[in-house]
């Protein structure tokens, strides 16, 4: 697996949903203003991306118009450009990740991996940007039910190795493109786990974005007497787990809410690595 291109550490990539309706942090964002000020402290807190979304992916979440999601994330972008902050679009849609790049976007990342959309793949190889393609077998309200594997892992990696293949025909350079294994899209609870222990298995050595975030299988993992894990921010003690183990697995990204956790665990991850013996050492 390729590790992380930004410095020695992977790279976290900080949330921002400019939506009413995402599952963690719908509404708190949906203002021009609020979005903003919501970037630059992803980036202060250390985040070496702002990935903004104007379209809640959630399980059960309706879809908008492309039109909606450029006004919501268009005018964001281009503020965070022009305050320095680096920036990815989350999107399905080819013509807003056009807008996205041209208001100084510089990573697309399409949670279909380029199925919802026919023109994405021509469009992201003429932005000439990065493309983070995710596993993904339908939207939203649908998903759920497609969680049926009989190998998740050899699975999830001939699904992946398709959508390459097509990104590639497309004219996507295959150097610019980065796998997400769709964590909770199409796996429910336990076709996570397997997924984020066999990062080699399906990753076939591209880089990685790992993107688990609060999300439901944490819950399921954390749930015990006095815990409510029905309650996305109460995983952010798990989330900060999965950070360091996709980081000692050497995964090129995290996608998290919290950038400043994921840094200070990626921080201990490194000075972890640092301490190693030298192979062959012996006292």
């Amino acid at each position: 697996m390729q590790p992380a291109e930004r410095g020695a550490r992977t790279l976290v990539m900080g949330i921002l949903n400019v939506t009413p309706d995402s599952f963690s942090d719908g509404g708190l964002y949906a203002e021009v203003d609020a979005a903003i000020a919501r970037g630059l402290q992803l980036a202060h807190d250390g985040a070496d991306l702002v990935d903004v979304g104007g379209e809640s992916t959630r399980p059960g979440a309706a879809r908008v118009t492309p039109d909606v999601e450029r006004d919501r994330v268009v005018p964001v972008i281009r503020a965070l450009t022009a305050a320095g902050v680096a920036t990815s679009i989350d999107t399905m849609n080819a013509s807003t990740a056009r807008a996205a790049v041209e208001a100084g976007a510089s990573v697309v990342n399409d949670v279909s991996g380029g199925l919802t959309d026919d023109a994405m793949a021509a469009t992201v190889a003429d932005l000439a940007v990065d493309f983070v393609a995710m596993h993904w077998r339908a939207h939203s309200p649908a998903m759920d039910a497609l969680d049926a594997y009989e190998d998740v892992v050899a699975e999830v990696g001939a699904e992946l190795d398709a959508r390459v293949d097509a990104l590639v025909a497309a004219g996507v350079a295959e150097q610019r493109i980065v796998l997400d294994p769709g964590l909770g899209f199409a796996k429910v609870t336990d076709s996570n786990w397997p997924l984020l222990a066999n990062l080699d298995a399906w990753a076939r050595g591209r880089r990685v974005l790992v993107g688990a975030s609060r999300k439901r299988f944490l819950g399921a993992a954390i749930a015990r007497d006095g815990v409510d894990a029905a309650d996305p921010t109460a995983r952010e003690h798990a989330t900060t787990a999965v950070t360091a183990l996709a980081a000692a697995a050497g995964a090129w990204g995290v996608r998290v809410h919290d950038a400043r956790a994921a840094v200070d665990a990626l921080h201990v991850v490194s000075a972890w690595e640092n301490a190693r013996r030298p192979e062959g050492w012996a006292p």
